[in-house]
């Protein structure tokens, strides 16, 4: 499990193809610090295992299912990425539960700046859309962010869906967020409290509807 809260912004220094699979090494001193084989660390909110540690970097393994459903696919060498080791028993829960689990990607829509913040308004998939709520906790590249707004917006006569988070001078210095640009892909992870008690409710709402 993790928390939302980016701990260093590290660089991928490899990538190497494999046949439905990926294997990177990134660059990341902190993290690193204390990590060994199997360990868990989060790339731009995707939990991935560690492989190998040397010199600072660490090598882990992207799955086919990891590179379909993530931006995974698209780094390259050099690319900054947002590390953050698993959270420990009894430390203080600074964001909300994220698992690692990407659920899907949405796309940079505009950046509006002010003084000391910025509004960042991203498309949403419409599958993911129900699962976010006005002031509710969305993972975006790892990072855990209030919502602050969610909407409808009429694209070429179709539906989708929007949301906008504001962004503090620290996420934008500290973490990838405050290079992506309209166009950009980012990961999502959505609150999976939400996703469970939906879930559970499911059942007993499709009973209501049947009497």
């Amino acid at each position: 499990m993790f928390t939302g809260i980016v701990e260093e912004l590290g660089e991928v220094v490899a990538v190497t193809d494999l046949p439905d699979a990926a294997r990177v090494t990134i660059a990341g001193p902190i993290v690193t610090g204390d990590a060994k084989h199997g360990d868990s660390i989060a790339v731009n909110g995707v939990c991935l295992t560690v492989v190998d540690v040397v010199d600072g970097a660490f090598t882990a393994d992207v799955m086919r299912e990891t590179l379909v459903r993530s931006s995974l696919a698209k780094v390259t060498e050099g690319d900054k990425v947002n590390l953050e080791r698993a959270a420990a028993v009894g430390q203080r829960l600074g964001g909300h539960i994220v698992q690692g689990h990407v659920d899907g990607t949405g796309v940079v829509l505009a950046r509006e700046r002010a003084e000391h913040w910025e509004l960042v308004h991203i498309g949403l998939p419409p599958d993911l859309a129900r699962y976010v709520v006005e002031k509710g906790s969305i993972t975006v590249d790892g990072v855990s962010l209030t919502v602050v707004s969610v909407s409808d917006v009429d694209a070429a006569g179709g539906t989708s869906a929007e949301f906008t988070v504001s962004l503090i001078p620290t996420t934008l210095e500290l973490t990838t967020l405050g290079r992506r640009a309209p166009g950009d892909h980012v990961n999502l992870e959505v609150d999976v409290l939400a996703k469970y008690v939906e879930r559970l409710a499911l059942p007993h709402l499709r009973a209501e509807e049947v009497r």
